[in-house]
């Protein structure tokens, strides 16, 4: 077995073991009671709000592109994004849909680093609207919860700002590392980064726009996570999955499972019990979650199909094989120059 077949054995195992503690560990007669008497007029309108979340996804890529001077139209980034979900939810693999979305930008004419930046910045502006999000509606979500569990809120909010604000000033001076070290791939790519992260968020109207679908990223998805709830008669509002669902969605990107399958099942009965949710009505809302992602990921794999069969793309481990090479062939053409 290669050493990547192995990471994704492990990863499905991670995701297969979690799911089957969390099951063994709910009421599974009331999770299939709310399953049997789910309302799937309201799932039906869950799923296309995942619809819509992709043109917000869309949007928000295309802030990013349109401040590091990189501009691609809405729609074509709709479908990029379209495409790199279908990696990311429908399949196993062990890169994810990011290096896909690279490759197909960079193929349709931008440079290979502002192809990575627009990828890694668009990524960095969902965390920024994660941390906006969650802090505005504090004032309105700490009273619901006990003393301590305010507490511990108001740390875990302070530790994610304070995360996120260093982390995007510490990407900012990147290009103050000494010009010696530019001999090296990766510090000439952390100049291109710096500056581009600077017109990002530095430049008002950009750093507005950037905030703006950082937030409504998160406020979609907590509609779609409500009205999951709302069809299996769980007992939430849209506010509570403003505030539970960011810390979520953080929570699925650490890459030890599968598209975050049990990572996601296991933080969603964690926070959901915060405001009183059973943890089998938190275990069905977020295995419903999956299963409508994965559906409405579909079409994404349609437009990856068409692109191929018109020669336009490459399975998603030959994209990040085709990006990884051509990096190391500008890193060994600006060493023959210098």
């Amino acid at each position: 077995m290669t050493k990547k077949n192995l990471l994704i054995a492990l990863k499905i195992a991670i995701s297969g073991g979690l799911i089957w503690f969390l099951l063994s560990s709910v009421d599974l007669g009331a999770a299939k009671d709310r399953v049997l008497s789910a309302d799937f007029t309201i799932l039906a309108a869950a799923a296309l709000v995942i619809i819509i979340q992709i043109g917000v996804a869309g949007a928000r890529w295309w802030v990013v592109m349109r401040a590091i001077e990189a501009p691609l139209p809405w729609i074509e980034l709709c479908k990029l994004f379209w495409i790199g979900g279908f990696f990311s939810q429908a399949l196993p693999s062990s890169v994810g849909g990011d290096p896909i979305r690279i490759y197909l930008t960079h193929k349709d004419g931008l440079p290979l680093g502002k192809a990575i930046n627009g990828v890694m910045l668009e990524r960095v502006v969902t965390i920024v609207g994660l941390v906006v999000l969650v802090a505005a509606v504090q004032p309105v979500f700490l009273p619901k919860l006990d003393a301590q569990n305010q507490m511990l809120t108001q740390i875990a909010l302070l530790t994610l700002a304070v995360g996120a604000i260093g982390g995007i000033t510490f990407i900012m001076f990147l290009d103050r590392l000494p010009e010696s070290l530019s001999r090296f791939k990766i510090v000439r790519g952390m100049y291109v980064l710096a500056a581009d992260t600077r017109k990002l968020f530095l430049r008002p109207v950009n750093a507005i726009l950037a905030i703006i679908s950082g937030v409504t990223t998160h406020v979609v998805i907590a509609l779609c996570v409500f009205l999951i709830g709302q069809s299996l008669g769980v007992e939430i509002t849209w506010l509570d999955c403003m505030v539970l669902m960011p810390p979520v969605i953080l929570a699925t990107t650490i890459p030890i499972s599968i598209a975050g399958w049990g990572v996601r099942e296991g933080a969603m009965v964690t926070a959901f019990a915060l405001v009183g949710v059973p943890s089998d009505g938190a275990l069905v809302m977020s295995l419903t979650l999956g299963l409508i992602g994965i559906a409405m990921m579909i079409p994404g794999g349609v437009l990856w199909l068409l692109r191929r069969n018109r020669g336009e793309t490459v399975s998603v481990s030959e994209a990040a094989e085709i990006v990884e090479t051509e990096i190391a062939e500008a890193d060994r053409e600006a060493q023959n120059r210098s």
